[in-house]
């Protein structure tokens, strides 16, 4: 799968965008800031459709991944976005990272743990904030939740490093 996807989520009381371009995104967060929710929701709208009450707008299919036989679903599943939480036994192990290496899906990871066996790119890692709209509803706050760039390393100002470290052919390939 090549190329930038948007990806719209939302019910009555949430509403996430997000845009993902790589085959590794990981989403970051602060306790209650939504980030289980996102996934819920997903969930919920794969599960139910349009009648679970939830509206996802993406140009693939959008999919959440469980420990519930991940290896036969994710064989299953071509060109797609796939969430996974960080709850989720076989994250860390060697043969997910192998089933992600030979896949070409996309793959949006929600956790706060470093996951050293996956190669992924620190301009793909971000973070999820409220930001809510009282203003246009008086009786109750909408919630929008946004991601945002972890680390920018694409600044103005004036950055002399003492140690330059680059990925070889090899990266994040175990040994």
């Amino acid at each position: 799968m090549i190329g930038k996807y948007s990806i719209e989520v939302y019910n009555n009381r949430v509403h996430y965008f997000l845009t993902v371009q790589r085959n590794i995104t990981v989403i970051q967060g602060n306790s209650a800031s939504g980030k289980t929710e996102l996934i819920r929701l997903i969930n919920l709208y794969d599960t139910y459709g349009v009648s679970s009450g939830v509206s996802l707008k993406c140009g693939v299919i959008c999919r959440v991944l469980t420990s519930n036989d991940w290896k036969t679903i994710l064989s299953s599943l071509y060109s797609c976005i796939i969430f996974i939480d960080e709850n989720e036994d076989f994250l860390k192990t060697k043969e997910f990272a192998e089933a992600v290496r030979g896949s070409d899906n996309y793959f949006v990871i929600v956790t706060r743990d470093d996951l050293s066996q996956l190669p992924y790119s620190v301009d793909e890692i971000y973070g999820l904030r409220n930001v809510t709209d009282s203003s246009k509803h008086k009786e109750y706050k909408r919630v929008y939740n946004e991601t945002y760039k972890l680390y920018n390393l694409r600044t103005n100002s004036h950055f002399d490093p003492s140690l330059v470290v680059t990925e070889d052919t090899n990266s994040g390939v175990p040994i």
